[in-house]
């Protein structure tokens, strides 16, 4: 199982569609295209060389508990000590503590590479990079000055505790304790379930970030604290705290998935991060970042999903497509693999460009644009993490679709693919629940004016279409006219009945919602790079990728867009399903 960064088509994402150069000058980088390719190279090489090639070993092999001690996959500690000793783990930290400062949109290219070449693998830093930013945003200046650059060196890593048995997206269930101990300190106890790296054997140290309520806080998730509980306390001593088990998965099986036991003998020590009682606001800080770099594992999945189904089907001979002479044919010459594998990169391509899209606004934010760039990252990060990973899902099934019987067998790797997106659409906020954040929190922001300024963005993007008028678009123009008037009219029924206290009617069509926002949003921002290419070319760019781009803007338009209308009516009018939805079931 191979894995090539698509480093070219990323870097003209990055410029042409999520405004690459603007963020590099609103934060003062001097750097050129030029650096930005090389960079991204680097990152290629060591994603395709270092981390692809574990892929498959990790899915064997697997990690191991035993007593207490977890071991990863044979391969991981030298590729992690490589991964930290090269500065990725750093590189878009602040440089304060250690990191290299580089935009939000460049980490995440990096982060969709770590992905596409190994899931498994890349889960440890994108954990860690979440819990940098929590303590970087609410921890006091004791934790940070011990934590914060160990964790940006990767010399340390980071978990985020927020599930037990009885509790997953439900966190007013949490039943984890904390008492102060009079230092300053306080003893947690109780049981987690569900960590990612919540014990292994690459660093010395773990920060576990751990969700626990105080003995007389408030009911439901007002009562809830954010604790950094060490694995190794600063003396020196190991903390009350230890994995009691290992999750047997459907795929991340070089993952360790852990269970954690606090406090068996007298309580784990741990430091307040924030204020008493806010530790969910504190936590989200890091819940956000991990959403968004989920929607970027998807894109990685895909992706490679995507060059494994391509390279199959070059080689792979069966029957004889229409116009070939020879007694059989590449399946690639076949209308219907040729479909699937356009679907394949297109949809690919469109969850790449929201990923960056989102990644864009979180830079922007922190420059003049500030909190209207803040709300449109919070507008777009339950799209880019939900339909994103249903991309993964659908793209990496399509892949053992065009393997046929092979992609079925696990040595070709297809299989594990599938295996390993399944896990994308339900961490970090199921997408059932990404859909419910978006239709009802998000889309009231600013009394829907954010929403709509969107919208108005990809309305620019179709009068570009009509105004550039190549016939090499197709039909384009009309096709994102009218999914854009889908969405418009979806946005505007959802918001009234919001406004109107119907709950209902919103979350039964929440998840059909985001499914249109990510069509109509994708299919613009393919059109927007298929604009580029065009002017490119107009320009005397010979650079044949050029045309690809404009072939894939026309394909997603023309073949995927169109669900855009059903999706409009199932958002208006398919809540009726609930009237019926209880004698149905039990029926």
């Amino acid at each position: 199982m191979s894995y090539r960064a698509p480093v070219e088509d990323m870097v003209f994402t990055l410029r042409h569609v999520a405004g690459l150069d603007g963020v590099l000058a609103q934060g003062g980088h001097e750097m050129a295209s030029e650096d930005i390719s090389a960079i991204l190279e680097e990152a290629g090489k060591f994603a395709s060389g270092v981390i692809a090639p574990l892929n498959r070993t990790g899915d064997r092999e697997g990690a191991r508990l035993q007593d207490g001690v977890v071991t990863t996959a044979p391969g991981w500690r030298a590729a992690y000590r490589a991964f930290v000793d090269g500065g990725w783990n750093g590189l878009g930290a602040s440089a304060e503590h250690g990191g290299q400062g580089l935009p939000n949109l460049m980490a995440a290219a990096c982060t969709e590479m770590w992905n596409g070449a190994n899931v498994s693998f890349s889960l440890c830093p994108l954990l860690t990079a979440g819990g940098i930013e929590a303590l970087a945003q609410h921890g006091s200046a004791e934790l940070k000055e011990r934590y914060l650059e160990k964790l940006v060196s990767g010399e340390w890593t980071a978990t985020m505790n927020l599930t037990e048995p009885q509790a997953g997206s439900d966190l007013a269930l949490l039943r984890t304790r904390a008492e102060p101990d009079g230092e300053g300190r306080y003893r947690i106890t109780g049981a987690k379930i569900f960590i990612t790296y919540g014990e292994h054997d690459l660093t010395d140290n773990i920060c576990h970030l751990v969700l626990a309520r105080l003995k007389d806080a408030p009911a439901g998730t007002r009562g809830i604290s954010l604790f950094l509980v060490p694995k190794v306390l600063p003396d020196g001593t190991q903390n009350d705290l230890r994995c009691s088990g290992l999750e047997h998965k459907l795929g991340i099986h070089a993952s360790p998935t852990c269970s954690m036991a606090f406090g068996d003998q007298g309580g784990a020590i741990g430091w307040l991060i924030g204020e008493e009682n806010r530790g969910l606001a504190c936590m989200f800080t890091m819940m956000n970042s991990a959403r968004l770099n989920v929607g970027l594992q998807g894109v990685g999945v895909a992706e490679a999903a995507y060059q494994q189904a391509l390279g199959y089907a070059r080689d792979r001979r069966q029957g004889r497509a229409p116009g070939d002479s020879a007694p059989t044919s590449a399946i690639i010459g076949h209308p219907d693999i040729q479909r699937m594998l356009l679907t394949m990169k297109a949809s690919t391509a469109a969850a790449r460009a929201i990923c960056y899209l989102t990644a864009q606004a979180l830079d922007a934010a922190e420059g003049p644009e500030g909190k209207a760039a803040n709300d449109r990252a919070s507008l777009l990060t339950p799209v880019a993490k939900a339909f994103s990973t249903d991309i993964a899902n659908e793209v990496t099934s399509l892949g053992v679709q065009v393997h046929g019987g092979m992609g079925f067998i696990e040595e070709t790797g297809a299989a594990q693919l599938m295996r390993d997106a399944r896990i994308l659409g339900i961490y970090e906020g199921t997408n059932g629940i990404q859909a419910i954040d978006l239709v009802t929190r998000k889309l009231p922001l600013n009394g829907g004016a954010t929403v709509h300024a969107q919208i108005a963005t990809m309305r620019r993007v179709a009068e570009g279409l009509l105004k550039d008028g190549s016939e090499a678009f197709g039909t384009s123009v009309s096709r994102l006219r009218e999914g854009i008037g889908s969405l418009d009219r979806a946005t505007s029924y959802l918001l009234k009945i919001v406004a109107s206290n119907r709950p209902e009617a919103a979350l039964a069509g929440a998840t059909p919602y985001l499914r249109l926002f990510g069509l109509v949003q994708g299919a613009a921002c393919l059109a927007q790079a298929g604009l580029a290419a065009n002017a490119a070319l107009k320009a005397g760019d010979t650079d044949p990728a050029h045309a690809g781009r404009i072939a894939l803007a026309r394909f997603f338009a023309e073949n995927l867009l169109p669900a855009a209308g059903s999706l409009e009516q199932t958002v208006i009018g398919g809540g009726s399903f609930l009237d019926d939805a209880t004698s149905a079931l039990a029926s």
